[in-house]
């Protein structure tokens, strides 16, 4: 494993690599990291060689799917890019390593322009406040369209977008940029490997069009402050170091988000996005200051990126390595990381000690001595650490804000392929879960299924995928079973008689039970009315058990029925073979009796669902949950965007998401939470009656 050079928290940029899916961040990254000369390799993502692109199952899918942290060092400074997956299903991924950057990378297609994982990614960085970025990749293919796009971006993201740069030919006639910071070209050749390029004065036929953009360019930084614009109105001119200063200083208060251009494979226009990277995005000891809570106090303290402050590392990531086990992936928030270092769990008080400690070259590690505040880094085999766990000093333990992650929206049933996968689930479901904590799974004792719930369908592909590389455990998916209900609608009464004579002593038990129904949410009652003694009291209680466990098999399609009251009045006893099993089953024939005569009906679970979609799909939306028996309950009105609330059976929502992302083009989201049960209509108990009598067959 070689070693690599520490830098200092000025040296330091942490950027997030963001766009939707197939926009060209692992590309840009890999490109980044060869021109800088920090990676020997200049790999393609078609050919599954680029740097941060080494899973088998992203090989398999030709995606990004994990979050992979890479370096480029660059003008005596390291920036820590982190690669992230731009389809929705791994959203989690994306949303870790913008919690851990200080500034992001956009990248946007110049040939898509601004889709559906741009905005949902905006929006996070947004979230968060952090300076942005925009690179429009791949100016060397057929249809780039470089103003198209922008004129996207500003209509779709943010009207405060500026080129900085403007590209010399588009398609496959793009050779060259326009930096209007410094008002010269930039020329590539075919031959151009790592970036070179020839400066040049402006083509004669851009001059007027780069005029233009150079004059906005003063404009909009002239804005940011009083004296440039003083200086700017009374005819003076930005200088390029001014221009860069006031650019960093607009980025930092988010009132402007340069444009920058190229084509990462070709490696045009990389060297000046890295310089870039350099003087505008903030170093840690620049970005906002972080807020931490000591442990078992409610007590808030600020964390600062300082060497001198306390150890403050949050584990944004947690990932296994064949031979290599379980690694832990952090940012030093505050303080200083040294190899060998003891360090205390802020979730459970556990000491950890930080051996081998390393930072990420894609797959590649690289042992340091030290991390200093700020920097992003990995260590192997901790043995109580995981995922959105703070690593702190022991004398000082403060807890850092873990990473929101989103909530699964999808779930299916799975089961063990063989007798042994099936053995082996309940130790291996966790272990995704810790490397993939928007995977979750439980065994739902009622249904006999084990759930595992994910982002989309290929999330839990992938998952699924791994399970079986990794572990060797094979599963079977199947659609969930729905947790139905069964409740009384009217009062009966009835005697519940059990007599057995079959030699020496028998069995005798007999109790009168009145049966009713109480709202929704009512639970169960056992009334004593006994009087005289009729039944002896210690009875009474197998009688109450007895229908209890005649109710959780239901009467209907033999779902549990509740909310009801059960009331014991009359009944008999023999002085020598009355028993409590003889009371208890007594209960039960009681139950059963009494039950059919009281109206008993069918219910489901009822869904909340919240959906978020852009206004010109409100309509597909809305008649779609009309067809799944769904009743709007109210609409708002956000800005571009409606959000539906709606009532919809559980049984209606099996793979919702999945449509919901296809009739909105992937554009409209939706949450939702149990709101409780209702009657099922006729249709609804056939079916489900009949499906419950099949099952009862097949066993």
């Amino acid at each position: 494993m070689a070693s690599a050079k520490e830098y200092t928290t000025e040296n330091i940029r942490n950027v997030v690599v963001l766009g939707h899916g197939g926009a060209g961040k692992t590309s840009l990254i890999d490109s980044m990291c060869f021109v800088a000369g920090s990676s020997k390799r200049h790999g393609d993502v078609g050919e599954g060689t680029a740097l941060t692109m080494h899973s088998p199952e992203e090989h398999a899918h030709g995606i990004s799917i994990q979050l992979t942290p890479a370096y480029a060092e660059h003008l005596d400074t390291k920036i820590n890019l982190l690669d992230t997956p731009g389809y929705l299903d791994f959203a989690g991924e994306a949303l870790s390593a913008v919690r851990v950057a200080d500034a992001a990378i956009i990248v946007v297609s110049a040939t898509s322009g601004v889709e559906v994982g741009t905005e949902r990614v905006w929006q996070y960085c947004e979230d968060r406040g952090i300076p942005r970025i925009f690179f429009v990749s791949m100016m060397d293919k057929e249809h780039a369209d470089f103003e198209g796009v922008f004129q996207q971006i500003k209509d779709r993201l943010t009207p405060k977008a500026l080129p900085v740069e403007i590209p010399v030919g588009e398609g496959a006639d793009f050779h060259g940029i326009i930096n209007l910071f410094s008002e010269k070209t930039h020329l590539y050749s075919k031959g151009t490997t790592r970036g070179e390029y020839d400066e040049a004065d402006i083509p004669e036929e851009l001059k007027t069009k780069e005029a233009q953009w150079e004059t906005e360019l003063q404009e909009v930084l002239a804005t940011t402050d009083e004296n440039l614009l003083e200086e700017y109105l009374e005819g003076g001119h930005i200088s390029r170091e001014e221009a860069i200063e006031a650019m960093a200083r607009g980025m930092a208060r988010s009132e402007v988000f340069p444009v920058f251009c190229g084509a990462a494979p070709l490696t045009y226009g990389i060297r000046a996005l890295l310089r870039k990277v350099v003087e505008l995005c903030p170093n840690p000891s620049e970005s906002s200051v972080e807020v931490a809570t000591r442990p078992g106090l409610d007590q808030e303290v600020e964390v600062h990126a300082t060497d001198s402050d306390t150890l403050a590392a949050l584990v944004f990531k947690t990932a296994t390595e064949p031979h290599v086990g379980e690694l832990s992936f952090f940012r030093v928030f505050s303080g200083k990381i040294t190899n060998g270092m003891e360090v205390v769990n802020a979730s459970d008080a556990q000491f950890e000690k930080l051996n081998h400690l390393s930072i990420s070259q894609g797959k590649e590690r690289h042992e340091v001595a030290a991390l200093h505040a700020g920097d992003i880094g990995v260590v192997a085999k901790l043995k109580h650490t995981h995922t959105n766990d703070t690593l702190c000093d022991k004398d000082r333990p403060v807890a850092l804000r873990k990473v929101d992650l989103p909530k699964p929206d999808i779930a299916v049933a799975i089961r063990g392929e063989t007798r042994n996968d099936e053995d082996k689930l309940g130790e291996v479901l966790p272990r995704i879960h810790e490397e993939d904590p928007s995977f979750v799974s439980e065994f739902n004792s009622e249904l006999h299924q084990t759930i595992a719930r994910g982002l989309g369908e290929l999330h839990l592909e992938v998952q699924f995928e791994r399970m079986a590389r990794k572990y060797g455990v094979k599963v079977l998916t199947e659609q969930p079973k729905i947790a139905y209900r069964e409740t009384l609608t009217a009062k009966a009464e009835g005697q519940g008689r059990h007599k057995k004579q079959s030699g020496g002593r028998g069995q005798f038990g007999d109790c009168w039970v009145r049966l009713a129904p109480k709202e929704p949410g009512g639970g169960y009652e056992f009334i004593d009315s006994i009087k005289g003694g009729v039944i002896p009291s210690k009875y009474l209680p197998s009688v109450d058990r007895g229908i209890q466990e005649a109710a959780a098999r239901g009467v209907v399609a033999h779902y549990p029925l509740v909310d009801f009251s059960a009331e014991c009045y009359d009944g008999s006893y023999h002085a020598v073979d009355s028993s409590d099993i003889a009371f208890k089953i007594a209960g039960s024939v009681a139950f059963k009796n009494v039950a059919e005569k009281c109206r008993p009906i069918l219910l489901e679970p009822i869904m909340e669902v919240s959906v978020t979609t852009p206004d010109e799909y409100v309509g597909d939306v809305m008649g779609d949950l009309t067809s799944r028996r769904g009743k709007v309950q109210g609409m708002n009105p956000e800005s571009g965007r409606t959000v539906i609330q709606a009532l919809v059976p559980e049984g209606e929502l099996y793979k919702y998401a999945a449509a919901l992302r296809s009739m909105t083009q992937g554009r409209a989201h939706h949450a939702r939470r149990f709101a409780g049960y209702e009657p099922a209509p006729e249709p609804v108990v056939q079916k489900v009656k009949a499906e419950r009598a099949a099952e009862a067959d097949a066993h």
